[in-house]
């Protein structure tokens, strides 16, 4: 097929539900990567928290968000598209603003009735609903509304564009707080500007695309139930328990990085601006990576890709700068870009016949199960060094060993295991950053 002809199928394959999908998905991730970017500093220097009760509350609330899209997944089916997709922009609209709104004087009462920690929580609680409705939709969409000689190509337009949004939202955390001088709470409403915005265009421009012929929409009961048939294949559980240590090492560069950085480096450190270069990164070496790395065994470049990204916290242990963090934030991707496609393709793989999309679903657990475990231990581990031993940067040797670790169980899991069948060449897929 010439190159014509395969432009011509990709501009004639994909029905307008996509494009309108995909175009409120960059601007979902941009209003959750900024408002990410700047959380943990808003709770520790605007609100006071500790750095333990920090790293808690985003455990709790990253816990949500990335568990949720294995049940949202069958309301999103049940409901429609549109109308989950509307839900969720104005979910997280109301969340968002509530979150910039919580020292003005008319939320007063509600921190003096509920108490700081327990308002905060309930507030971080509201946006958390969003994503877990909206990445279904979209990726529901992105299968509706592709033809199929075009559909993986659908999906890698999909994975840069969550990757475009990822890189841009902390770009605009820094624009907003800085550059404009709007101060962090504005971060939290130009967020939900961004969420209001694709309410609108889901609401005038979203149409439901039509349901594939042989998709059968699950109760919620049955979703549940499903959870068990997953848990009975040990082999499955067993490489998503050691996965989570991945993210356990991962979702550091947005809880304890943020306050290590300006509580033991530089007061004024734009953390917020520099997280872009990770997402940066992974849009522009992702192909090539995963091209490089096409003929390893999966699950062997699933460990590899997790050894990279744990080496990568050397650097903040041995000289933190904010140069090296930039470098650190680039090696980093790359461990992310290594394993990430092998890691859903692996999944895939491990699934039995028919049972692919609930496998795919349950591939998102140990984000969330990573994002559980880091909170709470990356606000203990900077604390502990920083305020009790005064050696701030000893605690990312701990981060480096739990990614060597984890790195070493995916080896011998590959090894002990002999996942067999499983192993095979990569499909050109594409790596989304953990968005």
């Amino acid at each position: 097929m010439s190159l014509a002809q395969r432009w011509g199928e990709i501009r004639s394959g994909f029905e307008r539900p996509f494009w309108v999908a995909n175009f409120t998905e960059i601007f979902e991730r941009v209003a959750y990567y900024g408002m990410s970017a700047v959380l943990a500093i808003y709770l520790s220097e605007r609100l006071h928290f500790s750095t333990e009760l920090t790293g808690s509350l985003l455990g709790i609330t990253g816990f949500v968000v990335y568990a949720l899209p294995i049940l949202c997944g069958t309301l999103a089916d049940r409901f429609g598209f549109r109308r989950s997709l509307m839900f969720a922009y104005l979910v997280l609209t109301i969340g968002y603003f509530l979150l910039g709104s919580l020292e003005t004087s008319w939320m007063r009462p509600l921190r003096t009735a509920l108490g700081d920690k327990w308002l905060v929580l309930a507030v971080l609680l509201i946006p958390a609903l969003g994503p877990g409705l909206v990445k279904p939709c979209v990726a529901g969409t992105t299968a509706r509304a592709s033809a199929e000689n075009v559909r993986s190509v659908g999906y890698s337009i999909y994975y840069t564009l969550v990757n475009i949004g990822g890189a841009l939202g902390p770009s605009m955390a820094w624009l907003v707080r800085k550059r404009l001088g709007l101060g962090i709470e504005n971060v939290f409403r130009a967020s939900a500007c961004c969420a209001f915005a694709m309410f609108l265009v889901t609401l005038f421009f979203y149409q439901e695309p039509g349901r594939l012929g042989d998709q059968r929409v699950e109760s919620i009961g049955t979703a549940l139930k499903n959870m068990f048939v997953v848990l009975k294949n040990l082999r499955f559980v067993i490489f998503l328990l050691i996965s989570s240590g991945f993210y356990i090492v991962f979702w550091q560069i947005w809880i304890t990085m943020p306050l290590f950085m300006r509580t033991y480096v530089d007061p004024n450190a734009d953390t917020d601006r520099i997280l872009s270069v990770e997402g940066i990164t992974v849009i522009c070496f992702q192909i090539f990576v995963t091209y490089a790395s096409r003929k390893m065994d999966a699950v062997k470049a699933i460990a590899l890709g997790f050894l990279i990204s744990a080496l990568s916290w050397i650097l903040l242990a041995l000289h933190p700068t904010m140069f090296t963090l930039g470098v650190m934030l680039v090696v980093l991707a790359l461990g992310e870009i290594t394993q990430a496609s092998r890691y859903y393709e692996y999944c895939s793989r491990l699934a039995p016949t028919g049972q692919q999309g609930l496998y795919m679903g349950y591939a998102f657990l140990p984000i969330a199960i990573g994002y559980a475990v880091a909170g709470p231990l990356g606000g203990y581990l900077l604390h502990e060094f920083g305020e009790v031993l005064r050696r701030p940067n000893d605690l990312w040797w701990v981060i480096v060993a739990i990614g060597v670790v984890t790195a070493a169980l995916m080896w011998l899991y590959d090894k002990i295991v002999k996942p067999g069948a499983a192993r095979g060449p990569s499909s050109e897929g594409v790596a989304e950053s953990a968005a």
